[in-house]
């Protein structure tokens, strides 16, 4: 049997256990991105409390692009030196850290389409655009790994840029980036071709997916698993299935913005079993795990191998040393709508 203490590995990274804490938003960096004491507390509060690995908020790849205020940074070699500060005080706790990079899109965008929420209408990008992008990409991971990070996290999920190129209610384009779900995914997939050829094959590069957009004309779970198979493919070292975003319509799927949860618990554990089955990666399931006996039971009888958790370590830093203990009782975060993250047990997760 299988338990959620097993030692594993993703690449040649060591996992002391299956749990991992998910990508959330914070707003604690400085207005220019610099790290904090504040920051780093915290994430060395969570590899105090027992999780394997640590995915970070997300990290904007770009000077220009900001998707969210104080948010994290890697745009610039400047912030090396201030991460490795951070990695190292992990490290000393058997803690792997991963960075989370994103392109948010406010500005750009594959088509000038009106966003359903912000109702703002983005620069349609040229494929020169498109290529700094994907450049951009490629020298954040660098600098992640430089700054000792034990891998970088693709964000591809949540309305984010990569998750736009998807989605073909905001990608109307006619060129090889837009169309059939194979054009769509070609910034996604040549994103990762540029950051494997600059990290190496050994240095862990995974990427989060919705498993749907869960809106009129979004992505659908098809198209989903071909983007998921095409990576795996490629070589990507793990999968992150999400779902959602703020254009996400009420009532029309699991969770993200407004939309309606309507399983309790491991919201996306279908979507992402089903993935699992197909690929030849590590999945993780993210989304409303909280038990950790239900947990043991996906387990068990899906192919998912990992469970990313995000508010119930807002609330209970220390929770999976409690599990480890014998307390086995679920966590005590319930998610809150609306969630209001990091400060004051509230933040946005990523």
């Amino acid at each position: 049997m299988l338990t959620l203490f097993d030692e594993t590995k993703i690449s040649k990274m060591n996992l002391k256990n299956r749990f991992i804490c998910s990508a959330i938003y914070e707003g604690w960096a400085v207005e220019k991105g610099h790290v904090t004491d504040e920051l780093i507390n915290h994430y060395e509060n969570l590899a105090k409390g027992g999780v394997s690995t640590i995915i970070t908020g997300f990290a904007k790849i770009m000077k220009f692009d900001q998707p969210a205020p104080n948010m994290n940074v890697i745009y610039d070699d400047i912030f090396i030196d201030e991460y490795q500060e951070l990695t190292n005080k992990i490290h000393e706790h058997d803690t792997n850290i991963i960075m989370q990079i994103v392109h948010g899109g406010p500005k750009w965008g594959p088509s000038a389409v009106e966003h359903l929420v912000t109702k703002t209408i983005p620069k349609e990008m040229s494929k020169e655009d498109i290529k700094e992008v994907i450049q951009a990409f490629a020298d954040a991971a660098l600098r992640v790994k430089k700054a000792g990070f034990d891998g970088v996290q693709i964000h591809a999920a949540h309305g984010f840029l990569l998750s736009m190129f998807l989605n073909p209610y905001y990608n109307k384009r006619t060129d090889e980036y837009g169309g059939s779900i194979e054009n769509r995914g070609r910034i996604i997939f040549e994103s990762y071709e540029a950051i494997r050829e600059i990290v190496g094959d050994d240095f862990p590069v995974l990427v989060k997916v919705n498993c749907e957009d869960f809106m009129d004309e979004g992505l659908n779970f098809s198209d989903s698993l071909i983007v998921c198979d095409k990576l795996s493919k490629m070589g990507i070292d793990a999968i992150e299935v999400s779902g959602g975003s703020y254009s996400s319509k009420e009532g029309e799927g699991p969770i993200r913005g407004n939309v309606e949860v309507k399983e309790n618990e491991s919201y996306f554990k279908e979507y992402a079993a089903k993935i699992a089955e197909m690929v030849q990666v590590p999945v993780i399931l993210v989304g409303g795990n909280r038990s950790f006996n239900i947990m043991t039971e996906i387990l068990n009888n899906t192919n998912i191998e990992y469970f990313s958790l995000a508010r119930p370590f807002i609330c209970e830093p220390d929770l999976i040393d409690r599990w480890l203990s014998g307390d086995k009782d679920p966590a005590q975060c319930k998610s809150c709508d609306p969630c209001s993250g990091v400060n004051n047990c509230i933040q946005i997760l990523n």
